[in-house]
């Protein structure tokens, strides 16, 4: 055999020896096969060679085929047959992969074919990748038909391709097809278990669960866990904690413990949590992260601090603590218990662990300041923010413009606002809501004409907080006209009126109309009032009544007073609160 890159090729036959007459060398065109291989590049293989003489030329061929004899004929030879060997070769190619499944289908029509483990492997692989479905649920039947199937890792990652790719019915074939051989069935359902619980569909994983018991398959460590996590997800702590005592102390493991202590914490049974944590840890097995932050954020829940603090300093000294939303946690624990400074110490505590400090976090702390220790102190809490190197996002800087517009700093107001413009948080409605409301109050119609229409040039809709201040700076200016047009674009844009948008107008116009009759104001009207002004936060028209119902001699009921109250401390006027106080005695609201 031969080989030879060139399709012209001459043989020519070494000259014989007559007596009668000399022969010149005839030459003879060769048979040859052409056969593909990588690249371009192509095998010619010589199939025949011979160097007839003059003689032999001259007869026919159907003289020369009659003069041979019949034992010398050669015999019709059976196909090769079809090799796993072969297959898996042409596998290794990605090119001759496709090659691959069509030669093991053919191989599939020999009576004796019997295909191992690792060529079941390589066919999946290609299967899966090509997502060539009909030819699994056709490999899958072979399982059966032939009684070969494939390892279980194999096995598992045919059920859970399948299941990623929500092809639920194919893979519940495969799990019938599995469940009867103990060595792969466990790791099939295991995978069934895993896949449904990535798509949150923990009720098929229960299913999943049942129907591997039905079966008398035993499960593995990793199918306690899947049930588990799905029942945990589900709020079925009983059933997380059923299948804790079934499984036995043997397959107990960190991430069994986790869950097990998380759906306890969920459920409110943070002590007890905590007392199967501490086994834990006396059985010698070491806890991760997820179970510190699951326990932490458990007792911040309940407002238990002394024992979140003991638990979070012990995860800190074991390097254990890097979840962002255990500090958060923490931070809201210490905003409802009053411990406002220790939520810096979190923030501290971040940086020294080098953990971001997320926006969620810098909001919480402003916004716990500002409902529990007054607007001023969220003014100091975001200054001490800024000085430890925290970047606020487009939350906090909406929390913080609030804050500023809400104490009468308007040029601070709008210096952060135009910051965070800056920043490229250019699209958040709760800023532009407070600062057309700052420019509304202020009496700068232009400036708050001019911030909507940049609000809509960025594509950012106005919602109802925007109009409500817009109509309320247009009704005090009594531009009508233009009221009447918001409330038309509030139509054409589908913006659904709130009680304010409809309620406080009217209250305000029939207000007006009632004292520019020369009535005087009781009781009754008084009380509608306070609320309206405290609630719209109409600051001066509220000072205004307090001082009118004063010098009526009417009293306030607690209700109210509470109101009026909390309106004037959230605008920063501590004279107002004073006087306030010293007109309106309420002892219980003092203290």
């Amino acid at each position: 055999m031969a080989v030879f890159s060139s399709e012209r090729l001459l043989a020519y036959s070494p000259p014989r020896k007559s007596p009668s007459r000399t022969h010149w060398p005839v030459a003879v065109p060769l048979r040859f096969i052409s056969l593909p291989l990588h690249g371009r590049r192509r095998l010619v293989v010589i199939s025949a060679y011979r160097s007839p003489s003059s003689s032999l030329l001259e007869e026919s061929s159907d003289e020369v085929a009659a003069g041979e004899p019949q034992a010398f004929r050669p015999k019709p030879q059976k196909p090769a047959a079809i090799s796993d060997g072969f297959i898996k070769g042409l596998a290794k190619s990605p090119e001759m992969e496709a090659l691959a499944y069509d030669y093991y289908r053919k191989a599939r029509a020999q009576p004796e074919y019997q295909p191992d483990r690792q060529t079941l492997r390589v066919l999946i692989r290609y299967l899966l990748k090509c997502r060539q479905w009909d030819s699994i649920s056709a490999l899958s039947e072979d399982f059966r038909a032939l009684g070969v199937f494939p390892d279980a890792a194999a096995c598992a990652t045919l059920v859970g391709g399948c299941i990623g790719a929500r092809k639920f019915k194919l893979a519940e074939a495969l799990l019938r097809a599995f469940q009867d051989k103990p060595t792969v069935a466990a790791a099939a359902f295991g995978a069934a278990m895993r896949g449904y619980n990535k798509l949150h569909m923990y009720s098929s994983t229960l299913g999943v669960h049942e129907q591997m018991r039905a079966a008398g398959v035993p499960p593995d460590p990793g199918c306690w866990c899947s049930a588990m996590d799905a029942h945990r997800k589900l709020g079925n702590t009983d059933q997380v904690f059923a299948l804790f005592l079934e499984m036995g102390p043997s397959y107990h493991s960190a991430r069994i413990y986790s869950i097990l202590c998380d759906s306890l914490g969920r459920s409110g049974r943070a002590f007890e949590s905590l007392r199967y944590f501490r086994e834990m840890i006396q059985r010698g097995i070491s806890p991760d992260s997820s179970s510190y932050a699951s326990l932490i954020s458990s007792f911040a829940g309940i407002r238990e601090a002394e024992i979140a603090e003991d638990l979070f300093q012990e995860a800190r000294q074991k390097q254990l603590i890097n979840d962002p939303a255990v500090f958060l946690k923490l931070v809201l624990m210490y905003v409802e218990t009053g411990a406002l400074d220790k939520t810096l110490e979190v923030v501290r505590a971040m940086k020294e662990l080098k953990i971001g400090v997320s926006d969620c976090v810098f909001c919480a702390v402003i916004n716990g300041h500002a409902r529990k220790g007054g607007l001023r102190a969220a003014v100091r809490a975001y200054e001490e923010l800024i000085s430890l190197g925290c970047e606020p996002g487009q939350v906090s800087y909406a929390s913080a413009i609030n804050v500023y517009s809400r104490l009468g700093l308007l040029a601070m107001a709008e210096a952060l606002f135009q910051e965070m413009l800056d920043k490229g948080f250019d699209r958040c409605v709760v800023a532009y809501a407070t600062m057309v409301s700052v420019y509304g109050r202020s009496g700068r119609v232009r400036e708050a004409t001019r911030l909507l229409a940049r609000m809509k040039e960025k594509g950012c809709e106005p919602n109802v907080w925007v109009y409500n201040s817009l109509i309320d700076m247009h009704g005090r200016a009594t531009n009508l006209r233009q009221v009447e047009k918001l409330w038309k674009e509030m139509r054409r844009r589908r913006v659904a009126p709130d009680k304010q948008s409809q309620g406080v107008q009217e209250c305000v116009r029939l207000y007006e109309e009632f004292r520019m009759t020369g009535e005087k104001v009781d009781r009754a009207i008084a009380g509608i009032m306070v609320g309206v002004f405290s609630r719209s936060g109409r600051i001066d028209e509220l000072v205004k009544l307090l001082q009118d119902v004063k010098a009526e001699g009417l009293p306030l009921d607690e209700r109210l007073y509470a109101s009026a109250m909390n309106a004037l401390r959230d605008a920063g006027l501590q004279t107002q609160v004073r006087w306030l106080q010293e007109s309106f005695p309420f002892p219980a609201a003092k203290s």
